[in-house]
């Protein structure tokens, strides 16, 4: 007789600010999932738009709802990882969906035996503002993921890549821009299972990161890597980038 299928619980968090233009799709978007063992988590920054009014309206299906002022997005995800309970962690950001209403069912349709990997991984598709597929993201998930995989860069989405709760630790604040680079690559050092789900898991929604804030976060992905990798690979591996921050004026 075969296992029984783990029915693993998601705790799904979503951190909002001001966000009233984009989160009517996400929270649907969670809440038409036809796997029933998830909570929903809104953490919101004390909005002074629509966006109350939007989470209101879906009340009786969101978990926990929080909103006061936070010191900024991870600060805000923090709160989220404080207040989950579930088995494995996702950060859906508000804007950014479920591919399908079964992906929750695929992801863990896709899991083999009755042990929960550590990490459930998948792809990531870029979609517009009304929800037009765009293109597949352009770093695509690797066949197997190991801590070191991010050397090439964050090959896996944080919203595509689900943690177990017991290896999930906080956000490191001091990164402003790319903590959740640092923190996906250390739950990759302590992860001993990463499961490769072969699924497209997340619609992510192509707003652009605006310039000032990439170079920030470039740099910040820098020290990121530095620190995991050590100085000297990353400055091989990065030549161009820091030729480019040597010889801007």
């Amino acid at each position: 007789m075969h296992s029984l299928h783990p029915t693993p619980k998601f705790s799904i968090i979503t951190v909002t600010y001001n966000a009233e233009k984009v989160l009517e799709d996400t929270i649907q978007s969670v809440i038409s999932q036809t796997y029933h063992h998830v909570e929903y988590i809104i953490v919101d920054g004390a909005s002074k738009d629509g966006t109350l009014a939007i989470i209101d309206r879906y009340r009786p299906r969101i978990h926990t709802v929080v909103s006061e002022p936070d010191k900024g997005l991870y600060d805000a995800m923090n709160k989220g990882i404080a207040l989950a309970g579930g088995d494995y962690l996702c950060f859906l950001n508000a804007g950014d969906c479920f591919h399908e209403d079964d992906t929750l069912q695929q992801m863990v349709h896709s899991i083999h035996g009755n042990e929960l990997p550590d990490v459930l991984y998948g792809e990531t598709a870029i979609v517009d503002k009304d929800r037009h597929f765009l293109r597949m993201r352009r770093l695509s998930a690797p066949e197997t993921l190991t801590w070191k995989s991010f050397k090439e860069g964050m090959l896996v989405c944080h919203q595509a890549f689900f943690a177990r709760h017991t290896l999930v630790e906080p956000y490191d604040l001091k990164y402003r821009f790319s903590a959740d680079f640092d923190w996906c690559i250390r739950i990759m050092k302590k992860a001993r299972t990463l499961h490769n789900t072969h699924l497209t898991i997340i619609d992510y929604l192509d707003e652009g990161m605006t310039t000032r804030n990439r170079k920030a976060s470039l740099k910040e992905r820098f020290r990121i890597m530095a620190r995991h990798y050590g100085l000297i690979g990353t400055i091989a591996r990065h030549a161009w980038f820091v030729l480019r921050l040597v010889t801007r004026h």
